[in-house]
């Protein structure tokens, strides 16, 4: 699907960050783009995580730590499906049901997505697509970027028990609306916002 948003023609190169990235392969929303030249920054709370994604995608950029509203340090729940890992409490709550089950909780550096971006992205980059899979802590991300540095032509967010009908209630959904995005398309909990400058006769 996002390969069809962005064109064909276009998924040959490019540049992503991926927000709650998991694992190089795994549930992974830009492994299919890795594999055809893209290169992109990748973050994780869990530890580990850098190290395979270095030895599985050396293009890439991989940083561990996690993101938010602000720099800190949060508590991280760490579920026997690490696929679960969040810094909701309330999801974590909501998640521990068999046959998933929190198995420790780790104290976990937090900054926010503009400073990762400051950074980390390359000078002059413009990034193709921000993906965010945090497991009901995206509002907090999306917070966190300067969207006048920082406007990604696609935004994949995964949000929660949102249908359609009540995505405009969303407050995640409402900062992207604010900063001149609009809903293109959803998956099952994943929904596609596109910049409006970018796709301004639509898809």
């Amino acid at each position: 699907m996002l390969a069809r948003i962005l064109g064909e023609q276009e998924v040959s190169a490019g540049y992503f960050v991926d927000i709650g990235a998991h694992h190089p392969v795994r549930f992974s929303n830009t492994y299919y783009f890795y594999r055809r030249g893209w290169r992109g920054i990748n973050v994780d709370a869990l530890p580990g995580t850098k190290k395979l994604f270095q030895r599985m995608r050396p293009r890439d950029i991989t940083i561990e730590c996690g993101v938010g509203s602000c720099e800190g340090v949060l508590k991280y729940f760490l579920f026997n499906e690490p696929a679960l890992n969040t810094f909701s409490e309330q999801e974590a709550k909501k998640k521990e049901h068999r046959p998933y089950r929190i198995v420790n909780t780790l104290q976990i550096p937090v900054v926010t997505l503009k400073q990762i971006l400051d950074e980390y992205l390359p000078g002059g980059t413009k990034i193709d697509f921000l993906t965010i899979d945090a497991e009901g802590f995206d509002h907090e991300i999306i917070s966190s970027n300067d969207w006048s540095l920082y406007r990604p032509r696609v935004v994949l967010v995964e949000l929660l028990n949102t249908d359609m009908q009540n995505l405009a209630m969303h407050p995640t959904a409402q900062i992207l609306y604010r900063h001149n995005y609009r809903a293109m398309s959803k998956t099952l909990n994943t929904y596609f916002f596109v910049a409006n400058e970018a796709f301004p006769q639509g898809v």
